[in-house]
Formats: structure tokens, C-alpha cells, sequence
């Protein structure tokens, strides 16, 4: 039988088979591209809800596995995120009221589950982790059916099991996951989850990496080669060639190095510029390697122990954010509020030129969670709230912040790139009605074709281009259509292919570390072979060397 004791030892237990593997499951992005975040927002979701369970200190199951779905429910980051937050808030609907549950009631809240989370989902898409818990949960509920009586052991070893076999066979489901070579990252991230949760029940609870205590444990922390653990510095940099290290510059070399320091590396080369990221305990020593091959042009290095604690804070409790920003409410209520999601200096400030109210820091390799959604509406206190969420990964959980404050009226306009974004604040119009500034937008976002520029971290083959791992890769869209060995060649590339004769504006937004002679050409190029206006924006986005906006 699994009580409120039991079942919290196999959320710990989870929770910590996620955060182990996390970057094994951000490693199976099907793109190339230095995003990879499905292991680090399910890990950081379920964290969420763990945390809230050893916040509230409940104790009997019915209550914990409330704590556990409200937890995963503020917490939920990315699309797999959410989803695994609606399984367990289908978890927890079915056990509502229970003291315990046996092999039957077990079988019957993965059931459930599942049928929450494909509710949750308005396309739902075969071959993803919706896959892997409706097989999982279908083949478990008919062996449960034909072996009454059955442990809750035996009925979570066969759930195990059908869900690895669900997501072996993801790939046969998305053709996408087959040419890249992976299995569904969200799967994947579910398997562990249910793994963690097999191995409590069987006496063998899976440990943090670290061996500390888990309640502080996140997803940012990390184990060094020294087995000194902290959460360390996410630290980068952009640093220009010597002309003696030019020729003899070596990647390998330089990531090897880095390797010793640290994890989560990424180093690519651009000619004569190379960009370094790495998670280390001991930055200034990073910094040290880099500068023996050149100088430096841009810095950043972040304390990944104040982001833990500000993710812990805000979410050991899942009422503080509607707590805290209920004070706003005997403000004056304005007519709209408009939320938009970005990153980088440059972005941020213009998107607030464009009339929006309220910023979320966030976007690729960084979803904001349902709760920072919650926090910014109840901020608002708008009688109309606008969401622009300008990455597909992160609608889902604005939509659910949507549903968390029913009592609110919101509209999540599903911009899923930072130009949809733009176009969309730029047609709003505080001096129209409500309707019509819902078709404005609406419009808007049509009108605009999006285009990105970023460069490859592993070598493999999309849609039959092949792409080596330092090319830089323009997206269309959502789809791969340009590889070149540099950004700039890139990004004219990319252009070509998007303007038209309809065409009349095209905006450049320029990533951090960015070179501005380049851009300089590319609007030269343009005005000379095209009847368009060109516009620059000095963005600062990470990922990203270039945005292309083309209207």
C-alpha cells in the first residue's frame, strides 16, 4: 500500500532521478542548436512541487499529493513541464481523499493522469510524452485488470517498463526524433520520474548526486570533478583572437580544458571571435584560459546560488506569488496590461517602447514558470491582461496561469517568436476597443515572418541537411534552412529566403557579442539589392546572433 509517507519518499526519490539526469535528457534536443532545456524545466518543475511538500508538511497522501500537483502547477516551466504538471494534478484528483492506495488505485491515478494532461493539450502530438504515459498508463490498467490483487510494486514496475518500451518507440512516431537520433526528450524525463518513483518502493530510494540534503537541492546544481558541490557560476564570454592564436586555436582544446572546471560547456568558434559558456565553481580560473587566447569583448558571470534561492523562495511556498501581488490590487486598475517575454538589455527596453507593461526575463535555455506568469497578471491589475509568451515553448504555461486566474480576463496570443512579439505590441492600441485590438494583434502576428541565426553544438542531419557541429544555422521559422561557417554569411542567406516583393520592412536584432560591422553590411546588402526599409536593434540576446524580423 503507498500512504502519504510512502509516497513522499518517491517524490524525493523521483526528484532526484530527474535532477541527476537532466543534462542527459537536454542532450536529446532534436535541434543543434545551444537551447537544449527539457531536462532542466522538468527538473526545476518537479523541484517545485517537492519543495512545496516539505513547505507545507503535510503528511496524510491525500494532502501531499495536493501539495505536489499545486507545487507542480506554479512551478511548471516549457511545454514538457507543464504537461508532466497536469499528469500529477490528474494524480492527485484521483487519490482526492484517500489515506492510501493499492496496486488498483495506483494503476488508476497514472489512468487519470493521462487523461488530464491530453485535456491540457489543444494538439496534442504523438510521439512526445503524452505518448509515453497514455501507453504506459493503458498497457498498466489492462495487466491490472488481469492480475487482481497486484502490489503497488509490481503494478510500478510494469508502468516502468511500458513507459521505457513507449519511449523507445518515439521515434517511430516522429520521424524528426528518428533522423536526429534521439528518443523524446519530455519521455525521457517522465521515465525518470516514474524510475525514481519504483526504486523508493523497493527500499532503494535514488539519491541527489551530491548526497546532501534534497530539499536544496535544484536544478542548477552541479558535481565538479572534485566532488566539491555548489551551485557555482554560470559564466560567459566573448573573446576576440590573438593573430598569433589564429591559426592554432583549437575548440577541443579550450572545451577539454573547461571540461576540468566545470560542466555545461559550450564553445564554438566564429573566425577570428570565440563564445565560452560554462557552469564552474571557480570562474576566475575559466577566465584565465580563455584570456591566454585573446582578449576579451564582453563578460558575464552569474551567482547560480542566488538564482537557486530566488527560485526556492519564490516557489517553497505556491500561494506567495498571488499572496504578495494581491497587496496591488486596491491600485488603480488600468484598462490593459501588456506581458511579454524577452531577454537581453536592448530587447527588454524595446518591447517597453512598444507600450508593454510588464517584462518576464526569459526565452530560450530559461522558461519562465506559471507562477512568474501569476506574479507579473496580478501585478497588472488590468481589467483586460495581454500575453505575448514570443517562444512555443513557453504558451503553455502562460495558458495555465490563464486558468489559474479564471476570475481574470486574459488573452495568450501564441507568439512564438520574439518578432510575433514586436508586431503584436505595435498593433495594439490603447485608444481602441477591446475587439479591435484582439483582431489588430491577431493580424499582426500573421504579418510577420520571423527568422533566427544561432550556431550548431554537435554534429548531425535535419530534414536531409547536414550540419556540422561550429556552423552556424539559419532558421525560417521553425525550420532549419540555412548553414553557413559564419553568422554573417548566415544571416544574408536567411534574408534572401524570407523577403518578397510584398515585403516592405525588415528588422535586424542583434545578439550579444554581435559584430557590428557585420550588421553594418548586411542593412548595405539590403538597401542595395532590395526596396525595403532596414531597421537595427541592438537586442543583447543570448543564443541568438540575429533575429530577423521581415513585414
Amino acid at each position: 500500500m503507498i500512504n502519504g509517507e510512502v509516497f513522499k519518499k518517491m517524490v524525493r526519490s523521483g526528484c532526484a532521478n530527474l535532477t541527476n539526469k537532466k543534462e542527459d535528457i537536454n542532450a536529446l534536443n532534436v535541434f543543434p542548436v545551444p537551447d537544449g532545456d527539457t531536462g532542466t524545466n522538468m527538473s526545476m518543475t518537479f523541484t517545485s512541487g517537492y519543495e512545496n511538500i516539505n513547505s507545507t508538511g503535510v503528511s496524510d497522501l491525500s494532502a501531499v499529493a495536493k501539495a505536489l500537483s499545486k507545487g507542480l502547477l506554479m512551478g511548471a516551466r516549457g511545454n514538457s513541464g507543464v504537461i508532466l504538471s497536469q499528469i500529477f494534478r490528474g494524480f492527485y484528483q484521483s487519490i482526492d481523499g484517500k489515506s492510501e492506495i493499492d496496486g488498483q488505485g495506483l494503476a488508476d491515478a497514472y489512468a487519470n493522469g493521462c487523461k488530464v494532461a491530453y485535456k491540457a493539450v489543444m494538439k496534442p502530438v504523438e510521439g512526445t510524452i503524452l505518448t509515453v504515459i497514455r501507453e504506459a498508463s493503458d498497457y498498466t490498467s489492462h495487466y491490472v485488470s488481469q492480475n487482481p490483487g497486484v502490489s503497488v510494486v509490481e503494478v510500478q514496475q510494469y508502468m516502468v517498463e511500458q513507459a521505457k518500451i513507449s519511449l523507445d518507440h518515439t521515434d517511430e512516431l516522429l520521424p524528426i526524433l528518428a533522423e536526429a537520433g534521439v528518443k523524446d526528450s519530455g519521455g525521457a524525463g517522465l521515465v525518470s520520474v516514474l524510475e525514481g518513483f519504483l526504486a523508493a518502493l523497493q527500499d532503494n530510494p535514488i539519491d541527489f548526486a551530491s548526497q546532501t540534503s534534497a530539499v536544496s537541492k535544484s536544478a542548477l546544481q552541479f558535481e565538479n570533478d572534485d566532488n566539491e558541490d555548489g551551485y557555482g557560476y554560470c559564466t560567459e564570454f566573448i573573446m576576440r583572437l590573438n593573430p598569433e592564436n589564429i591559426e592554432t586555436f583549437k575548440e577541443e582544446k579550450l572545451r577539454n580544458a573547461l571540461g576540468k572546471l566545470g560542466n555545461s560547456i559550450v564553445c564554438v568558434r566564429d573566425e577570428d571571435i570565440v563564445k565560452v559558456h560554462v557552469h564552474t565553481l571557480t570562474p576566475g580560473n575559466a577566465l584565465n584560459l580563455g584570456q591566454r587566447y585573446g582578449e576579451f569583448i564582453k563578460l558575464k558571470i552569474e551567482n547560480m546560488q542566488e538564482q537557486h534561492n530566488t527560485i526556492m523562495n519564490e516557489g517553497s511556498d505556491a500561494n506567495k506569488a498571488i499572496a504578495a501581488a494581491s497587496n496591488q490590487k486596491e491600485a488603480k486598475q488600468q484598462e490593459y496590461g501588456l506581458i511579454a517575454v524577452a531577454s537581453g538589455e536592448g530587447l527588454t527596453q524595446t518591447f517597453k517602447d512598444y507600450r508593454c507593461d510588464y517584462i518576464i526575463s526569459g526565452g530560450q535555455t530559461m522558461n519562465p514558470s506559471t507562477q512568474d506568469f501569476i506574479a507579473a497578471i496580478e501585478k497588472m491589475n488590468a481589467k483586460h491582461t495581454f500575453i505575448f509568451p514570443n517562444n512555443s515553448n513557453i504558451i503553455l504555461a502562460a495558458q495555465q496561469a490563464k486558468d489559474v486566474l479564471s476570475d481574470y480576463d486574459i488573452v495568450v496570443f501564441p507568439t512564438k517568436t520574439i518578432p510575433q512579439g514586436l508586431a503584436a505590441c505595435l498593433s495594439y492600441n490603447p485608444l481602441v476597443d477591446y475587439e479591435s485590438n484582439i483582431q489588430a494583434i491577431t493580424d499582426g502576428i500573421e504579418h510577420v515572418k520571423s527568422g533566427q541565426v544561432t550556431y550548431a553544438i554537435k554534429d548531425t542531419s535535419i530534414d536531409g541537411i547536414t550540419i556540422h557541429e561550429g556552423d552556424f544555422m539559419g532558421l525560417f521559422e521553425k525550420d532549419i534552412k540555412v548553414v553557413e561557417p559564419s553568422s554573417y554569411q548566415a544571416t544574408k542567406e536567411l534574408i534572401k529566403l524570407m523577403i518578397d516583393d510584398d515585403s516592405e520592412l525588415v528588422t535586424i536584432i542583434l545578439g550579444e557579442g554581435s559584430d557590428s560591422g557585420d550588421s553594418d553590411q548586411l542593412c548595405s546588402w539590403i538597401e542595395d539589392n532590395y526596396d525595403v526599409e532596414v531597421e537595427v536593434i541592438d537586442g543583447g540576446q543570448a543564443v541568438y546572433s540575429y533575429i530577423v524580423s521581415v513585414e
